[in-house]
């Protein structure tokens, strides 16, 4: 099956290429770097002839919020269209659990756009909801950062690992269209604060990590529950501890 995946360079997607090829599929790495933009939409009709599924897992490379807005709205109609002149039969996302909660966000009002883009695109879908991923532990740091002080707000997180991330796109793209969303996180909760202080901790960055309530993410204020998923989640296994005995952190 010919599988083309936007973003199919980037942390996410070059796992989810390698998953599918290793299961014997036709897997399709398209980014600008490969002559596909779904901004302009340029080679776009090229990547997805013959194609049975698209998965897009791309990301905006700004967070400006009229920039993101700008990515995901016109990046995803583009790609809606050419899917339909190219008879796909199934379009996967991949998403932010508690994407509809975080609206003060500009990001997470675009992923929003995005998600109802697809929902209302008559093309059967699924949305994958991840919680956030170990591998941004660094910059969420950064974001959070004023001088040598981190300040998070104590909230609930249950994070997961990139490769578990990838295994569940790629188990959504094989499989039947949910013509919904799906929630998939890591097997252990932390709060947030505590889960950054951990991973500055093993790379040995003497920033101070304050809990402070009144700390926005990305723009957005938190309450206790909004970076968690619900009771239907699917839970993969990879433990932080065992993610920073093997991975460098970034």
């Amino acid at each position: 099956m010919k599988i083309v995946v936007i973003g199919g360079t980037g942390l996410i997607g070059s796992k989810v290429v390698a998953q599918l090829t290793a299961q014997g599929h036709e897997a399709v790495a398209a980014s600008p770097a490969s002559g596909v933009d779904t901004l302009t939409g340029d080679g776009l009709a090229e990547a997805l002839a013959g194609a049975a599924v698209v998965l897009d897992v791309s990301n905006s490379p700004s967070f400006d919020e009229d920039a993101v807005m700008n990515f995901f709205t016109t990046s995803t109609r583009n790609l809606l269209a050419a899917e339909k002149d190219a008879g796909v039969g199934h379009h996967v996302a991949l998403s932010v659990v508690g994407t509809s909660r975080l609206t003060d966000s500009g990001y997470f009002r675009a992923k929003i756009a995005q998600e109802q883009l697809i929902e209302d695109a008559g093309i059967p879908y699924s949305i994958v909801h991840a919680t956030q991923f170990f591998e941004f532990v660094k910059s969420i740091a950064d974001a959070a950062t004023v001088g040598d002080t981190v300040r998070l707000a104590p909230v609930r997180i249950e994070p997961m690992a990139a490769e578990d991330v990838a295994t569940a796109v790629a188990r959504a793209t094989v499989g039947r269209p949910l013509n919904g969303i799906v929630e998939v996180a890591g097997p252990e909760q932390f709060q947030l604060d505590e889960l950054i202080r951990l991973g500055l901790r093993a790379r040995n960055d003497a920033r101070t990590v304050i809990a402070d309530p009144d700390a926005t993410y990305f723009g957005a204020r938190l309450s206790e529950n909004e970076l968690v998923p619900g009771k239907f989640a699917t839970h993969y296994d990879t433990r932080f501890e065992e993610w920073l005995a093997l991975e460098p952190v970034r």
